[in-house]
C-alpha cells in the first residue's frame, strides 16, 4: 500500500490545545510552506480552512493531534467540510540534544508523522458513537464511585461504636446500606455516636444514589443500542455495557484494515512466547483495556450459557492448553466474530483514502 505522501500534495499538521490551535502546511516531500496559530473556536476553525486552501489548494490531508479531545471540534468541522482527516499520536520529540519544542514544531512533526504512514489512523465517528461513549463513561464513573463509597461505608462500620456495630453485624452488604441510610441520630447519644451515625447515613445514601444513577444510564444505553444495532444484543453473552464498549472502540466500518487489526486493538492477538522446543503464546496486556475487559465479560457469560463455547473450551484444554491459554484463544475468536458482524451490518460512507 502506498504511503500517504504519494496520495496527497501536502499535509496540514495541527497541534491542538484547549484555547489555541497551531497548524503547519507541509508538502508531501516534508518541506514547510507556512505556519499559523488560531483560537480553538468556530472562527479559528474557519481561519484554518482558509489557511489550508491558500497554501495547499490541491490534494491535501489534515493530521490532527488529539482528534478525540482538544481537536474534536476542529475534526468535526473538517469532516463536515469534506476534508480528509487522519489522527496522529503525540509527535515524538527530537533526538537532538537541544530537545527543541514548541507548538509550531509539534505541528510540523504531526504532519511528518502522517506522511510516513501507509494507513494513518482515521478519527472515530461522532454522532451515535459519541453519545454512547458519553453515557458509557459516565456509567463507568458512577459504578467506580459506588464501589469506593461501599468501601468507605465498610470502614466506617468497622470503626463505629460497639452499639452501632452490633446493629449491623451479620447483615449482608445491601442490608447494611439500607439500614445505614435510614439511621437517625439521637440527642442523648455521645458526640462520637451522633457523628458516626451521620457519616454512615450520608455514605449509604450516596451509595444508593450512585446505584440508581448507574441503573438509569444503563437503561439509556440499552435504548440507544436497540435503536442503532438491536441485533448486537442478541449475540450470546453481549449485554448493554459490553455492546456499548465494542461499538465505541470499533467506531465504523473501514477504520480497521482487518479483523487482526481489531484484535490487536482489543489486546487479544497472540504474542509469541516460544523458547527452544516449546511453542506457545502468552496473554497480551496491551491495547484498549476497556475493550479487552468487555470481551472478557462476554467470554465469562458465554461459558455459563453457551454450549458451543464450553465445547470449544473443552477441546482446547484437551489439546494440552491451560485454561488461561484457552480463554485467550476464546477472546480472539469473540473479537473476530464481533468484528465481522459489525463490518457486515454497518453501512459505510466514503472513507478517507479508500481509493488508494
Amino acid at each position: 500500500m502506498p504511503m500517504l505522501a504519494e496520495l496527497v500534495d501536502g499535509v496540514i499538521g495541527v497541534d491542538t490545545h484547549r484555547d489555541t490551535l497551531t497548524a503547519a502546511a507541509v508538502t508531501n516531500l516534508g518541506g514547510v510552506l507556512a505556519q499559523t496559530t488560531t483560537s480553538a473556536d468556530a472562527a479559528g476553525y474557519q481561519q484554518l480552512l482558509d489557511f489550508a486552501r491558500l497554501h495547499l489548494p490541491g490534494r491535501r490531508c489534515w493530521a490532527v493531534e488529539g482528534a478525540g479531545s482538544f481537536g474534536a471540534g476542529l475534526t468535526a468541522v473538517l469532516q463536515q467540510s469534506g476534508e480528509q482527516v487522519v489522527e496522529v499520536a503525540r509527535p515524538k520529540r527530537s533526538a537532538s540534544r537541544s530537545g527543541a519544542k514548541s507548538d509550531a514544531l509539534d505541528a510540523v512533526r504531526a504532519a511528518h508523522q502522517a506522511l510516513g504512514h501507509d494507513r494513518p489512523a482515521i478519527p472515530r465517528r461522532r454522532g451515535e458513537r459519541e453519545a454512547l461513549r458519553a453515557l458509557l463513561t459516565t456509567s463507568r464513573s458512577a459504578t467506580l464511585a459506588r464501589v469506593a463509597a461501599i468501601g468507605q461505608l465498610k470502614a466506617l462500620i468497622v470503626g463505629a461504636p460497639e452499639e452501632l456495630r452490633a446493629e449491623l453485624r451479620g447483615r449482608c452488604t445491601s442490608s447494611q446500606i439500607d439500614y445505614c441510610a435510614s439511621l437517625r441520630a439521637r440527642p442523648t447519644r455521645s458526640l462520637e455516636h451522633r457523628a458516626t451515625v451521620r457519616a454512615l447515613r450520608l455514605t449509604a445514601q450516596r451509595v444508593q444514589f450512585l446505584a440508581a444513577e448507574a441503573d438509569q444510564l444503563q437503561a439509556e444505553l440499552t435504548v440507544l443500542i436497540q435503536a442503532v444495532v438491536p441485533w448486537l444484543l442478541e449475540v450470546p453473552g453481549v449485554g448493554p455495557l459490553s455492546a456499548a464498549q465494542v461499538l465505541v472502540s470499533w467506531s465504523h466500518a473501514g477504520r480497521f484494515r482487518s479483523e487482526a487489526a481489531f484484535a490487536a486493538l482489543a489486546g487479544t492477538h497472540p504474542i509469541p512466547a516460544s523458547s527452544g522446543q516449546v511453542t506457545r503464546y502468552r496473554l497480551n496486556r496491551g491495547g484498549d483495556r476497556q475493550l479487552n475487559r468487555a470481551l472478557h465479560t462476554i467470554l465469562l457469560l458465554r461459558l455459563r450459557i453457551d454450549p458451543d463455547t464450553r465445547t470449544y473450551m473443552a477441546r482446547r484444554t484437551a489439546q494440552g492448553k491451560s485454561r488461561r491459554d484457552a480463554k485467550r484463544c476464546l477472546r480472539r475468536v469473540i473479537a473476530r466474530q464481533l468484528f465481522r458482524l459489525l463490518e457486515r451490518y454497518d453501512q459505510p460512507g466514503v472513507e478517507i483514502l479508500q481509493a488508494a
